[in-house]
């Protein structure tokens, strides 16, 4: 009942966005997924934003990755920063990175975020919350409930999503650190994993590995590279993610309880200088994607789009690209990918969300960066 008044709230409210948030620059009309669509732009002037939520009064947040959090209004405006983050080491791929809200944030005003977290030993990824104030001013009462160990020197694949399941518990997906990547099949580490964690930071009792010696029991799956896109799939409550691979090789799993998706065992991409990865693209005991990429898209932000305002697109998963500099539209019947469209943005799409009013909103990852909404040309 709390996530449908939740819903309710924020569908009420988000439709004042309108023309008023928008700023409806002239943008032309393009045909995408057999939709009529229009790309506006939102909000400007962020720095390089990683991450948006929808707040039920109808504003975002949007994280940005030098350790900002910020609230964009109704009519645009991007508010100073929120005060009482956790400090931030903003280096390389490192930052301030995703944001989520707790399902229960009515009641409980509880906001959850990653990032990378500076370390005497370096860096790691770490999750923290705290309850949001009621001018969306600062951050209370903030605890850090998760820590990746172990720690990394360098500034690269921190990973990392937080996606709640219908359940109520957290999944947070992990990169490799780049230089760590043989720790991703070593099950007393948390690098290059998915990690399912309750709300608090405690275990789950029905974690695949809880009680066993060798393996930490926050693992959900292992085997990961770098996932910077994950999503819920609204039709079967099971998530879906995609992670970089290194020269071509970028992949959509969905990620099960004690499975290993292979990496760097086996990958269908190549290293950066061109060798070989691993044993080859399978080995029995090892998962296969659902799809995967090659050349990379550099994947990062998904999101299901299950709304009625374009209904050409229920079902269908959407990718952001970075180095692909557009939004990706697969097609899905059942668990199988089916097909794959591109809208060309010319722009570093870094996260991406279906709104309460039934559009996509994206983050466009720049020192200039912005919020884009896509919505119907009518």
């Amino acid at each position: 009942m709390v996530r449908l008044a939740l819903a309710t709230a924020l569908a009420a409210v988000c439709l004042h966005f309108s023309a008023e948030a928008v700023r409806a620059q002239s943008a032309p009309v393009r045909t995408f997924g057999g939709e009529q669509v229009r790309v506006t732009r939102v909000a400007a002037g962020l720095d390089h934003p990683w991450s948006i939520a929808f707040l039920p009064e109808g504003r975002l947040l949007v994280t940005e990755r030098e350790g900002h959090l910020r609230v964009i209004s109704r009519n645009g405006s991007v508010s100073p920063p929120i005060e009482g983050l956790p400090a931030v080491r903003a280096v390389g791929q490192g930052g301030l990175l995703d944001v989520a809200l707790d399902p229960d944030f009515p009641r409980n005003r509880r906001v959850y975020v990653s990032y990378a977290e500076p370390r005497a030993d370096g860096a790691g990824t770490a999750v923290a919350r705290g309850r949001l104030s009621q001018d969306a001013t600062r951050l209370d009462d903030v605890e850090v409930i998760f820590r990746q160990r172990p720690s990394g020197s360098g500034g690269n694949h921190f990973g990392s999503r937080l996606v709640f399941g219908r359940d109520g518990t957290l999944f947070v997906t992990l990169g490799d650190r780049f230089s760590m990547r043989d720790m991703a099949q070593d099950l007393s580490t948390t690098i290059g994993k998915v990690v399912r964690i309750n709300p608090d930071g405690s275990v789950p009792a029905d974690n695949p590995f809880r009680g066993r010696a060798d393996a930490l029991p926050e693992i959900w799956s292992y085997g990961h590279r770098n996932v910077q896109a994950a999503a819920l799939d609204p039709r079967t409550g099971r998530l879906w993610a995609v992670e970089h691979g290194a020269r071509g090789g970028d992949e959509a799993n969905i990620p099960a309880a004690g499975k290993n998706y292979g990496w760097p065992v086996i990958s269908y991409g190549r290293d950066y200088s061109g060798a070989k990865i691993g044993e080859g693209t399978a080995k029995p005991g090892l998962e296969q994607p659902v799809f995967y990429w090659d050349p990379s898209i550099a994947p990062s932000g998904a999101a299901f789009y299950d709304a009625a305002l374009m209904p050409r697109w229920k079902g269908s998963l959407f990718v952001g690209a970075l180095a692909g500099m557009s939004l990706v539209r697969l097609t899905l019947d059942g668990d199988s990918v089916t097909g794959e469209e591109r809208l060309s943005l010319g722009k570093r799409v870094r996260d991406v969300r279906q709104g309460p009013d039934g559009a996509l909103w994206l983050a466009i990852d720049d020192a200039d960066g912005e919020i884009l909404r896509i919505a119907p040309a009518r």
